[in-house]
């Protein structure tokens, strides 16, 4: 369930859904149904790690990830010498051991990226900061292009851990600036430049100059946006209190694919909090504004009509509904290409 600073009454969240359903949606904060919040953005900012990045929204909401690659020794190795020319993390154009037609599947594997996220307040194995750290590595390992890159030969493997760690207590669902800043930063990791061939004992050029980005020139990484519907209305990076009274809440995982065009990586639902908030009572049943105490028949009846208090969400999500939000995150000069733009300006 995305947490939920937000403590209003059933009357600030029905003003503030009714506000929200409005064509044009009217937001707390002023932006525009596609607009996010204000963030300042800085990559490379730990010494010691391969790749790094900073993020803090308007908010103060703030997020910093750390990327260290470590060489393991791969497990399986029948030291055959048949010999075939694959790319690598170390370089494209390097020479490397070969695998036979049934190790395929092992060129690149899952269990080599790993994802930790510490966030104020919970224990890691709580399930916000699993279920978080699940969804972001979903979408690393969607394609095998990231886990094909940590492979050096047969006997040796990159293992790439990336360390998130949420600075303040989240005010809002924080998936997207854990996102942004992840994307980040493995813009800008880099690997040491492999100069031993084949099945050798992995050697690295000392020159970190010489380096060879993880990601190769036109590939990006995944980004994941997180998307709020309110009535009819779509709205990108809600707040803590549009969640409140949020219809339902998508997020949505791009990366760009071979064609430039922005690919679907992943789509999880994500149980928005106005789900457990309890519905309002009607001024004739509120005694307190003049109503008079009912029978519990004329309460039901009562409640199965009004439609002046706020009343909590309740059911699935139509697939019309989920469709047109993947649309506006993939289709050309949409969000999600303005995102992954304005990312690609951020500067060491």
């Amino acid at each position: 369930m995305a947490p939920s600073s937000a403590n209003l009454s059933p009357a600030e969240l029905s003003y503030l859904h009714n506000s929200l359903a409005q064509t044009p949606p009217i937001r707390p904060d002023g932006r525009s149904p596609t607009q996010f919040r204000p963030l300042v953005a800085e990559s490379e900012i730990l010494p010691s790690a391969n790749g790094s990045a900073r993020i803090c929204f308007a908010d103060g909401t703030e997020a910093v990830v750390g990327i260290k690659a470590e060489v393991e020794k791969s497990g399986g190795y029948t030291g055959e010498t048949e010999e075939s020319s694959l790319g690598t993390a170390g370089g494209a154009e390097v020479e490397m051991g070969g695998m036979g037609k049934g190790d395929e599947g092992r060129k690149g594997r899952d269990a080599w990226v790993e994802v930790q996220i510490e966030m104020p307040g919970y224990r890691d194995d709580d399930a916000l900061p699993v279920f978080l750290g699940a969804m972001l590595r979903e979408s690393l390992l969607a394609t095998e292009m990231l886990k094909d890159r940590l492979y050096i030969n047969r006997r040796f493997h990159w293992r790439l851990y990336i360390d998130i760690l949420l600075l303040s207590a989240p005010l809002s669902y924080p998936l997207p600036l854990l996102s942004l800043t992840t994307h980040l930063a493995l813009q800008h990791t880099q690997l040491p430049a492999l100069i031993s061939e084949q099945d050798e004992d992995p050697l690295f050029n000392d020159d970190w100059e010489a380096a060879v980005p993880l990601y190769p020139t036109g590939q990006k990484p995944p980004v994941t946006l997180l998307l709020a519907s309110v009535g009819s209305n779509i709205l990108f990076d809600p707040s803590g209190d549009e969640l409140a009274v949020a219809d339902a809440v998508v997020a949505v995982s791009v990366a760009p694919s071979a064609e430039k065009q922005l690919a679907v990586m992943a789509v999880r639902m994500v149980d928005p909090p106005s789900r457990l908030t309890g519905a309002g009572t009607p001024d004739v049943l509120n005694t307190a504004t003049g109503g008079a105490a009912p029978t519990k028949a004329e309460a039901l009846a009562v409640r199965e009509t009004d439609s002046g208090v706020w009343r909590p969400p309740r059911g699935g999500v139509s697939r019309n509904l989920v469709a047109r939000m993947i649309k506006m995150v993939v289709e050309k000069g949409g969000v999600g290409e303005e995102i992954l733009e304005a990312l690609d300006k951020v500067e060491t």
